[in-house]
């Protein structure tokens, strides 16, 4: 009873949107959960049924009596049919392997982006603003920067490439 409390407290969206699941595994566990859901239903509707037969109202009501007969010794030789459930149990076991595994890789990459998530955080928090930044300080940052303007200068380029298609030209001579 307290599984069935369980099944239902537990909201399956969003465990699938927090985890951040492969879409593999998201299909694989709806599917899982649709096919356990269906086998629930069933079971909940045989069980509802009546388990045994009446066999004198039927002798009451159907004129050839060999037919009530032989059904009835039918039932009663009837042996239901033993199924090895073992190879589910081992294809079940590793699916759950296989989703521990897959759970455990995804918590690992989680846990890798947070933490780079984090530095980068830090890393503006501890910035200084915009409007403080000198050239220097860019120059130091990105030398690739540097190496572009002095090639220009050498080149004798004293414009830079696309600034007029994209901001237009400002000079009013």
């Amino acid at each position: 009873m307290a599984s069935k409390a369980a099944a239902v407290a537990v909201d399956f969206t969003r465990i699938y949107s927090s985890l951040g699941l492969g879409k593999e595994t998201i299909s694989a566990l709806q599917a899982f959960r649709k096919r356990h859901s269906e086998a629930q239903r069933l079971s909940h509707a045989f069980a509802s049924q009546p388990t045994t037969v009446n066999f004198d109202h039927y002798r009451s009501v159907l004129k050839n009596q060999a037919i009530v007969d032989e059904a009835e010794k039918l039932l009663k030789d009837f042996k239901p049919v033993t199924y090895d459930v073992n190879s589910h149990i081992k294809a079940i076991e590793t699916f759950e392997a296989t989703a521990v595994a897959k759970a455990k890789e995804t918590e690992e990459k989680i846990d890798i982006e947070l933490q780079q998530l984090q530095e980068t955080l830090d890393n503006i928090e501890q910035a200084r603003p915009f409007d403080q930044l000198t050239v220097d300080d860019v120059a130091k940052a990105h030398p690739r920067i540097v190496e572009t303007v002095e090639t220009m200068l050498k080149k004798g380029k004293w414009t830079v490439p696309g600034y007029k298609e994209k901001f237009g030209d400002l000079n009013l001579m």
